[in-house]
């Protein structure tokens, strides 16, 4: 993973601004892990859960952008977790986890069936037996893309060095692929030159992950269609599976 928002240190900065509101997934996933005594964070990114997690807890986060894993590393809490700058398409740790995550919509980065079936058997492959496993995707019946517009998405970042930054996005969606391409701008105060970044994303239907889930050798316990724990329905936000190795 080459994209810029997550090896760019220019974009990296604005990761945990923009990424600060609402906790839902969190408490989720914290919940999960209250039994277990050891965690796999796959896409870990800034390690803001990871970090929060370590706590009574063995904790592995696994990234491969290294400019998110050094703000990882510097956060309260970051010294307690075991950081990995790696693939989660190809990982392998040689240990197996009470609980397997991979969250923040980072199973959307794989963009073929090819690389989300090697991710899902990279969970296959870590999970201890009993352990579980969770990860979130973006329904695609609800068209998110569409919100993704500069009128719609314009909005007011206050960075804390760099002042009130205004923010958008614009976005494609391609129907064929299941792909959306979209690009991050930030305009920062005193005539700097725009930020600007292009990013991909595929938005899998429930139907065909849980093919490729069954085929990793997997078992989806429950289908969540958020992080409040509501079930999965047609017009749900979000597409949760949780589950165990079958």
């Amino acid at each position: 993973m080459t994209d810029p928002i997550y090896n760019d240190p220019d974009f990296v900065q604005f990761y945990d601004i923009e990424n600060q509101d609402g906790r839902a997934d969190f408490d989720y996933c914290v919940g999960l892990a209250r039994d277990g005594g050891s965690v796999l964070d796959l896409g870990c990114g800034t390690g803001q859960l990871a970090a929060e997690m370590a706590q009574g807890r063995n904790v592995t986060g696994v990234d491969p952008a290294s400019a998110m894993l050094d703000i990882a590393r510097r956060r309260t809490g970051g010294d307690k977790v075991d950081w990995v700058v790696a693939d989660a398409r190809t990982v392998r740790l040689g240990r197996r986890f009470d609980l397997v995550l991979l969250t923040g919509h980072v199973f959307q980065v794989f963009l073929t069936d090819e690389d989300q079936r090697a991710v899902l058997r990279t969970i296959a492959e870590h999970l201890g037996p009993g352990g579980r496993f969770v990860f979130d995707t973006r329904n695609p019946a609800v068209e998110a893309w569409l919100e993704w517009t500069p009128r719609r998405s314009e909005r007011m970042v206050e960075h804390p060095s760099l002042g009130t930054v205004r923010a958008w996005y614009d976005a494609d969606w391609d129907a064929a692929s299941a792909v959306v391409t979209y690009s991050t701008f930030y305009e920062i105060p005193g005539g700097r030159p725009i930020l600007g970044a292009e990013s991909k994303i595929a938005f899998p239907k429930r139907e065909d992950l849980a093919g490729m889930l069954d085929d990793a050798g997997l078992l989806v316990e429950q289908w969540l269609g958020d992080w409040q724990g509501e079930p999965y329905a047609d017009t749900s936000p979000e597409i949760i599976p949780i589950g165990r190795l079958r």
